[in-house]
């Protein structure tokens, strides 16, 4: 479900909606970044957005937040958001989006996405404090976010779970896709003393080897923390029946594929 829920979540952070937030103000991509997906929290600081979003470097969140909110509010970011992605979605599925199938399976998306425990997951109940758009591919596009933030809320537990910090999982991250982490882009632009300490750190824990890539252990926590990952974000999908969930990830494979295609 994973494979399926994230390329129609993540077209929020394509051109389209970018540059639906550059008409309004932002200064860059970051800037709709922080402010679209920030919203649900309200005028949160800096401070909390970083400890909700985990994994960005220290100062990060701080270029943008609260700076955003002098230019637009929550609201306004929300719905700037929901319309950018919502088109940008239907551009990507071309006629998918008008599909006979397409309403049962935003119905059916909703129903998983707004059905699972928000204790602990701050930015998925933010979320789901929204109302649910009525037009299909919207409430597709919500759905899915919905499903993809309450996984990353549960990813950033079990992260903390493992002692894992913010900087030391995109480390994580980028040796798994067999990436030195200064090639990795999130973190490339990281000072390179920072970054070294990062992976220095890791190295004395035991998950990283003198040549920088994983040990066993350091691959064993990784695929613990994955697995884990996949067990806190099942419960979103339990009040679906076999059949519906079946259902559910066959219509959405050729809807995600042509998310993924552009």
């Amino acid at each position: 479900m994973f494979e399926l829920v994230e390329p129609i979540a993540t077209v929020t952070f394509s051109e389209g909606p970018t540059e639906a937030f550059l008409a309004i103000g932002m200064r860059n991509y970051w800037d709709g970044y922080f402010a679209g997906r920030a919203a649900p929290l309200g005028p949160a600081p800096a401070e909390v957005v970083h400890a909700v979003f985990y994994n960005f470097a220290d100062g990060e969140v701080a270029r943008h937040i609260p700076w955003v909110w002098g230019k637009t509010t929550p609201e306004e970011a929300i719905a700037v958001r929901e319309r950018g992605s919502a088109a940008e979605l239907r551009q990507r599925i071309g006629e998918l989006a008008d599909s006979p199938g397409l309403v049962r399976l935003a119905d059916l998306a909703t129903r998983a996405a707004v059905s699972a425990p928000t204790e602990g997951r701050v930015l998925y109940a933010g979320l789901r404090a929204l109302d649910v758009p009525q037009e299909p591919v919207a409430r597709l596009w919500h759905a899915a976010t919905l499903l993809r933030e309450h996984r990353g809320d549960g990813h950033n537990a079990a992260l903390v779970a493992n002692g894992i910090g913010g900087t030391e999982a995109h480390v994580l991250l980028a040796l798994s896709a067999g990436m030195r982490p200064e090639e990795f882009g999130r973190i490339h632009h990281l000072p390179k003393a920072q970054l070294t300490a990062v992976v220095d750190g890791l190295r004395d824990r035991g998950l990283v080897d003198a040549a920088g890539g994983f040990t066993d252990t350091g691959r064993q926590t990784k695929e613990r923390i994955e697995a884990l990952t996949d067990e806190l974000a099942a419960p979103a999908y339990d009040v679906l029946s076999l059949s519906e969930l079946d259902e559910l990830a066959a219509g959405l494979e050729p809807i995600a594929a042509a998310a993924r295609a552009r």
